[in-house]
């Protein structure tokens, strides 16, 4: 976890992450609950979020915080705060999202520690259907009050793992041992974010725990779709009119936890709790003919990639977002305001069967057969990838993709019921720095052999 600035921190409502009848916020204000001074141990300290109930009202702890040292850590810590929220649609047969625990069991007592405070750390038990994210201590030997955190119910969690290393009484005598372990989330799973809450799981031993369970709180990635832009219809034998630009048809919401940026974390919450990586689309002319001969004849381009593995490297080094495969990919990374993993939809980045797209900046060859007395163009999907904050403002660098599978061919005059044909193949050549508007069309005398099944396109709109 990194420190934040407490004067950024939000001094509003923020907007929820929603799922199902989930709300998950996040507060950076704690009450200190015990800590190891006196013991002889390493220095720790336990912490119990303590959300605003102005700003966020109804709003509870999913267990306590386990820290290294002993400082205060009011405005230089996060960790996710949840309520209940309303049912709505297929949720709406859905039993609440979260509960109280029944009970809590002991898991440690420091007896002989030597410490200044006496130390108790407990296990809620969760009802049926419910899962306990995090332990729960108290200053004391008393059991702390069933209403002090919730249980989440267990389809809007994901199973997971321990971590590293926290904290542990090792020199301080207790007669049990005790050690505290940090919470990491699995590798997400397409269109999904895991991030653990920033509670700690614990055991009566030094040892780091095997097969033990915990979980971490999942999320789906909120997108918005419009309609993709219609395709470009051949009204002439002339050159094919300037195309309409590129509109936003997806947008996808990031929260801000798994986004880097030159904003400290506090900073990202209070004033970008949410980015927008918008993808435009527009469709770019790849080449056009007119086939003024009685016979068929084909017609040869070269289609121009706009995918640049440098341009993707970069904007993964500035965001840490990645366009093929889960990120950060280290979850437990330190230097992380929320310990996560998050994967954004394959149809979103064109990476359905494969990410190896993002990698391939040779221009495709395409042969089209024109009929005669025909005038053909080709057309293919460009799509501008943008990152920007709540506010708008813009991220890191943009980068764009050209789909190779949305190649699409329209002649004039029109005929419905004809199939035409080409053939897209790799070029053997580098791709050149020539843009589409000063590639001309090349006539050959015979279709080259295809090396690969020969697509049909019929004038469709893909």
């Amino acid at each position: 976890m990194t420190g934040i600035d407490s004067n950024t921190l939000p001094a509003q409502r923020m907007e929820p992450i929603r799922f199902g009848n989930l709300l998950i916020n996040f507060t950076s204000e704690f009450h200190r609950i015990w800590d190891s001074r006196g013991s002889g141990s390493s220095v720790g300290s336990f912490w119990r979020p303590t959300p605003a109930p102005d700003l966020l009202p109804g709003y509870f702890p999913l267990g306590d915080l386990a820290v290294t040292g002993y400082e205060n850590i009011n405005g230089n810590r996060i960790v996710a705060v949840v309520c209940e929220g309303e049912l709505q649609g297929d949720d709406a047969s859905r039993s609440k999202a979260l509960s109280p625990p029944t009970d809590y069991e002991k898991v440690w007592r420091d007896s002989n520690s030597g410490a200044a405070a006496d130390c108790t750390v407990w296990r809620p038990i969760p009802p049926s259907g419910y899962v306990a994210m995090g332990l729960v201590c108290s200053n004391g030997r008393d059991k702390p009050l069933l209403n002090a955190i919730r249980c989440v119910r267990e389809d809007l969690v994901i199973a997971t793992t321990v971590g590293h290393l926290i904290w542990d009484d090792k020199g301080s005598g207790a007669r049990q041992n005790f050690s505290a372990w940090h919470i990491d989330p699995p590798q997400a799973a397409e269109g999904e974010i895991y991030f653990a809450p920033g509670t700690f799981f614990g055991v009566q031993s030094h040892s780091r725990p095997v097969n033990s369970i915990a979980y971490a709180l999942r999320m789906q990635i909120p997108r918005q779709s419009v309609p993709a832009p219609e395709a470009p219809k051949l009204s002439g034998y002339g050159a094919p009119p300037e195309l309409a630009p590129a509109k936003v048809t997806q947008t996808v919401r990031i929260p801000w936890f798994a986004v880097t940026d030159h904003l400290s974390p506090g900073e990202q919450l209070s004033t970008s709790p949410f980015y927008h990586l918008e993808r435009s689309d527009q469709y770019v002319l790849v080449g056009h003919g007119h086939n003024t001969s009685d016979l068929p004849r084909p017609f040869k381009w070269k289609a121009i990639r706009a995918q640049n593995p440098q341009m993707q490297q970069i904007f993964s080094r500035l965001t840490s977002i990645e366009v093929s495969k889960a990120w950060p990919a280290m979850p437990s990374g330190a230097g992380r305001a929320i310990r996560y993993s998050a994967h954004l939809y394959k149809d979103f980045t064109y990476c359905e069967t494969s990410p190896d797209g993002w990698n391939e900046s040779r221009p495709l060859d395409i042969v089209a057969m024109a009929a005669k007395n025909k005038a053909v163009a080709i057309y293919q999907v460009q799509s501008l990838y943008t990152l920007r904050r709540t506010d708008g403002t813009h991220v890191a660098v943009s980068m764009s993709y050209t789909d190779d599978e949305s190649l699409y061919l329209t002649e004039y005059p029109p005929e419905t019921d004809s199939t035409l044909t080409f053939t897209p193949q790799l070029a053997t050549e580098p791709p050149s720095s020539e843009s589409h508007s000063d590639r001309d069309s090349h006539d050959i005398g015979l279709a080259p052999q295809p090396t690969t099944e020969e697509g049909v396109v019929t004038n469709t709109a893909p």
